[in-house]
């Protein structure tokens, strides 16, 4: 576990690196500050677990493929990770490096801010309300997993893609990158699918999940959806 650990932060800390060699502009305050939430939000994540549920690390440790996961849910995965790959890559080279967007007005950048505010509340949060928040779907018979109704999931059921979504939004607004908003809405739209396919699992093989879904009715966005 601690080398897997060890690995994972020197993975992080190339992130900005790699961020401001595609910038181009080391001196980018937008993006100095975006890079500081995402290696703050991941390590705070990373330690908090480590010490207080190192199962549920391990569990965010396990591959696609494994665990009985849903066959379908191996293609979304790697979906996400294609595009949120894909949406790292563009931002910078849009804001700053190539230009391709004009300056955002003030405040959709704020707007930008406040939501990676957010969503580093709802990721963290959680991590510390949820411990089989696993990156699979499947269902976690191996833990015995219950339905978590409490903290953050007495909201919306979803909070930790609400939290993603916020991310996926909220970026490309702070650093001013149109391309990354169309990205942002692209794996908005695989996320939502993936939480249909999902429910349909759990309320069919979760003992309790579809009373849960009659108490706290919104999947993702409050009164929506």
């Amino acid at each position: 576990m601690e080398k897997k650990i060890v690995f994972l932060f020197l993975y992080i800390l190339i992130f900005p690196a790699i961020f401001f060699v595609l910038s181009g502009n080391l001196l980018w305050p937008a993006g100095w500050i975006f890079c500081t939430w995402f290696i703050l939000l991941c390590f705070s994540t990373i330690l908090y677990l480590y010490r207080k549920d190192p199962a549920l690390l391990e569990e965010r440790f396990r591959q696609p493929g494994t665990g009985d996961q849903e066959p379908w849910d191996r293609y979304v995965v790697y979906g996400l990770l294609i595009g949120f790959i894909l949406w790292i890559v563009v931002m910078p080279l849009d804001a700053q490096r190539f230009g391709w967007s004009p300056p955002f007005p003030l405040w959709l950048t704020l707007s930008g801010g406040a939501g990676l505010a957010g969503s580093f509340f709802l990721f963290f949060r959680s991590y510390t309300d949820n411990t089989f928040l696993s990156p699979l779907v499947r269902i976690q018979e191996d833990r015995k997993q219950r339905v978590v109704s409490t903290g953050v999931y007495g909201f919306v059921r979803h909070p930790m893609y609400l939290g993603g979504i916020l991310m996926f939004i909220g970026a490309p607004l702070l650093l001013g990158s149109r391309y990354g908003v169309l990205g942002g809405l692209c794996l908005t739209v695989l996320l939502m699918g993936r939480i249909t396919g999902e429910e349909k699992i759990l309320g069919r093989e979760l003992e309790g999940y579809r009373e849960y879904t009659h108490t706290v009715r919104y999947r993702l966005i409050p009164f929506l959806w």
